[in-house]
């Protein structure tokens, strides 16, 4: 059990097992610890990362963001007076804080972590209750080892059935958000259940619940199976020993009651869901890509101001929109099983002319394990751009951008104005509609780009899945 104690009728205070800094706030929120005169309770609780500012061509020594060596700075020397372990920019287990926790069983089921970032529930993948914090929130977690909660409601989300071909958590994601809005999700915690949840890789789960932020909610999670047990044992910080078998007995009781009753509850057939893409300035402006431009339904309406922006007319088919590059990475579609299945897509292939396609491994670990099976070969001979982990062009800070006015495919999670760049234009997609796009040098159904028996890509989405 978390509570520490009962505040009153929807509030508790709850015990934090982790906390997870980046350089952004988390230098702000240790100085502003020490000026109070506390400390880190717990050091060995609470982990930094570099990866929201940092460069990620190769060869990379920093930031080329302006002002951005300072937060470097000031997060190395805060957490090195704190005892804090800090995964810096050349640290082999460097990358972005929701990738590496899981690949370092940091994140574990049943626990609580916190992190300041928004995408803090992706790590829900694993069974676990995590959420974003503020950075004040944060300063109180290290200090104390708990956090006042607001109990928020409960909600699950069920996809029956088996999605079809070409159709990815992603898309999952975005037909969910398009069809209860960004705000679907508000106050709740969300469970996602579902036979064709259950199907997912564990990659594809982290994707899952990355995107419950999109729907406004407040953590999401999935009961933790084989799948989770698997993955995690081995790892860094996982149990060992006959500290495993106890902990491994408890995770498994990790399951929602039988009958047990929710605030809500939304239920999706996965069987109907297509390869989606966003056509606005928000998540839930997506839909199939078979589709076109909806109408905007009156004038100065939230729909129009968004197509003004985009660049877009009512009744456009989204499949041949012509876009300027194409992006892979985030924390949201980073991972080793997103690169194997877009290595499947571009290999025997190449970018379109005039495409700017480039993409960022999740991390360190990401990229040596892309690199040992050949996969950046394949994307450089396909024309993308390979880097080095981190956040990257997820979103814009001043340093890596697109040119105003361009038009992005991107695997990232948020398409806001100017999230890319001022003026950018940004449609989200799956990782391998993003491939796909990049190739055609338009918005493409990745359906339409099946990989090549003749190149031996086949084989490859083959062991990508069986792995």
């Amino acid at each position: 059990m978390h509570v520490v104690a009962s505040l009153g009728a929807d509030e508790d205070l709850i015990a934090i097992d982790r906390v997870f800094l980046h350089e952004r706030t988390g230098s702000v929120a240790l100085r502003s610890l020490a000026a109070s005169g506390r400390r880190v309770a717990d050091p060995g609780r609470v982990f930094a990362v570099t990866d929201h500012i940092v460069d990620t061509l190769p060869g990379r020594t920093g930031t080329r963001v302006p002002g951005g060596s300072a937060f470097l700075e000031a997060t190395r020397e805060e957490t090195r007076k704190a005892g804090i372990r800090l995964f810096d920019v050349e640290d082999p287990d460097q990358g972005i804080v929701h990738v590496i926790s899981p690949e370092l069983a940091i994140v574990l089921p049943g626990a609580t972590l916190v992190c300041p970032d928004s995408h803090s529930c992706s790590q829900g993948a694993f069974g676990a209750l995590a959420w974003g914090i503020g950075s004040t929130e944060a300063e109180h977690a290290m200090a104390t080892g708990t956090l006042r909660v607001t109990r928020p409601k409960t909600m699950r989300v069920r996809f029956t059935g088996r999605p079809g071909p070409g159709v990815t958590a992603k898309d999952m994601a975005l037909a969910l958000i398009a069809a209860h809005g960004a705000g679907g999700g508000k106050g709740h915690a969300i469970e996602f259940a579902g036979e064709a949840v259950s199907a997912l890789d564990l990659e594809g789960r982290l994707t899952l619940c990355n995107m419950a932020a999109e729907f406004g909610a407040m953590t999401a999670f999935i009961a933790p199976d084989e799948t989770v047990f698997a993955y995690l044992k081995g790892r860094r910080y996982a149990p060992t020993g006959p500290g495993w078998e106890k902990a491994l007995a408890a995770w498994r009781a990790l399951v929602t009651d039988p009958g047990a009753v929710f605030d809500r509850e939304i239920v999706i057939d996965a069987g109907t869901i297509t390869p989606m893409v966003s056509w606005g300035v928000s998540p839930q402006q997506s839909a199939p890509i078979t589709t076109c431009v909806p109408a905007a339904p009156g004038p100065e309406s939230a729909v129009e101001r968004a197509l003004d922006y985009m660049g877009l007319v009512p009744g456009q088919p989204l499949i041949g929109t012509p876009i300027d590059a194409a992006f892979i990475g985030s924390c949201t579609n980073s991972r080793i099983a997103d690169l194997r299945r877009v290595a499947a897509i571009v290999q025997g292939r190449h970018v379109a002319p005039g495409i700017a396609a480039i993409i960022v491994p999740g991390s360190s670990a990401v990229r040596r394990a892309a690199e040992a099976e050949g996969l950046d070969r394949i994307f450089t001979e396909a024309g993308f751009d390979w880097r080095m982990s981190g956040c990257s062009l997820c979103f814009y800070a001043g340093g890596d951008g697109f040119a105003p006015g361009a038009r992005v495919i991107s695997s990232t999670n948020r398409n806001f104005e100017g999230r890319q760049g001022p003026g950018v234009r940004t449609h989200i997609a799956s990782p391998e509609t993003v491939a796909a796009s990049a190739l055609a040098g338009a918005i493409a159904d990745p359906r339409d780009w099946a990989p090549r028996a003749d190149t031996g890509a086949r084989e490859l989405a083959a062991g990508a899945e069986a792995r």
